[in-house]
């Protein structure tokens, strides 16, 4: 039953890893950016400014205190494996999947049904998706530290 797990893993080298978790990070925060952007469009320009600006706050924060140490986390525990293959999912924690269902299970259940107007939704999705697409860069920044060989 090993072998047959063993047969089926789809590992990637670490460098590759980091490449993956460094683009779906960004891919994400991206996506929810421009949802928040479409929402924004039949806002008068005052009101887009304040969310604008509340969600790029948002977005700062959660990068420096939540999504930033995540993924400095996430790349020393890639680089702490021992063997240079690794499981394609492994640049989350195992046990931070059930989280990320839960989070994409709420994200779309506020996008479809949330008693919320859709401009304040913005400002939770701008912050999120900024602070996804800002931590991105860390793995971003350690592929280049690793391809101009600084450790």
């Amino acid at each position: 039953m090993k072998n047959l797990f063993l047969r089926f893993n789809p590992a990637l080298k670490k460098r590759w890893l980091h490449l993956l978790a460094g683009l779906m990070w960004a891919g994400v925060g991206i996506m929810l950016g421009l949802f928040a952007l479409q929402w924004l469009r039949p806002t008068s320009p005052l009101i887009r400014i304040l969310i604008l600006l509340s969600g790029a706050l948002l977005a700062f924060a959660i990068q420096l205190w939540g999504f930033g140490p995540l993924a400095k986390k996430n790349i020393v525990r890639i680089e702490a494996k021992i063997k240079e293959k690794v499981c394609v999912f492994a640049f989350q924690k195992w046990s931070t999947y059930p989280l990320v269902l839960f989070m994409v299970s709420l994200g779309i259940y506020l996008r479809k049904y949330s008693p919320f107007p859709k401009p304040l939704l913005a400002v939770l999705y701008l912050g999120i998706g900024g602070g996804l697409f800002f931590a991105s860069v860390e793995y971003f920044k350690f592929l280049f530290q690793q391809l101009n060989g600084k450790s």
